[in-house]
């Protein structure tokens, strides 16, 4: 069972709640006028489309990952072309991903703020949170880059190791703040599951 059946799940639970909750309401205009005053479905609408964005940074990641690998190995071997090729790519790579996860954020927050079920808000909140985790810690492998980039000398064995430290203490860093966006992305993902699983009991 994908994620995507469970989203869609969540949405229609949300929606179907919103409207149990209201079903004792009198209304001159009918349904019509319950259903509206929840936009849990819109919201999920705005989602979907943030997710395209999402799905692009996954791809980034991936990227960044192998690049982190090489540029370590190119490190290693005092390969000063190497090392400048690969801090400039991971640069590039940061700055895309930092647009995409911007652009996501926008839409999350755009949908957090309208008239959705608490569940959802919550998911939304925690996906939010991740992603703000995530531009933190590219932020952190940026600066890294940067620095590798721009003042990576062998020859100059002083500002080679400072470089080198710089470099393994942000990478650290990155690393640490990452598995931070991961856990919170996994308990928007849980919090999905839950939902699911209380409503078919």
């Amino acid at each position: 069972m994908g994620l995507t059946w469970l989203k869609n799940r969540f949405l229609l639970i949300g929606l179907a709640a919103a409207v149990a909750s209201l079903g004792g309401c009198k209304s001159s205009g009918g349904l019509g006028d319950i259903v509206a005053l929840d936009e849990t479905a819109e919201a999920g609408k705005i989602v979907e489309d943030a997710n395209k964005e999402l799905n692009k940074i996954k791809v980034l990641y991936r990227d960044n990952e192998g690049k982190r690998l090489e540029i370590r190995q190119a490190l290693e071997a005092n390969n000063t072309a190497e090392v400048r090729r690969l801090a400039g790519e991971i640069v590039t790579i940061i700055n895309e991903g930092t647009n995409l996860a911007a652009d996501a954020i926008d839409k999350l927050e755009s949908a957090r703020s309208m008239k959705i079920n608490a569940d959802y808000e919550r998911y939304l909140e925690l996906k939010i949170d991740s992603l703000k985790s995530q531009l933190e810690a590219f932020q952190n492998f940026h600066k890294a880059a940067r620095t590798l980039r721009d003042n990576y000398d062998p020859k100059d064995a002083a500002a080679r190791d400072k470089v080198k430290a710089e470099f393994e203490e942000l990478t650290e860093k990155y690393r640490k703040t990452m598995e931070d966006a991961r856990a919170r992305s996994s308990e928007a993902n849980d919090l999905y599951k839950d939902t699911v699983r209380k409503e078919r009991q």
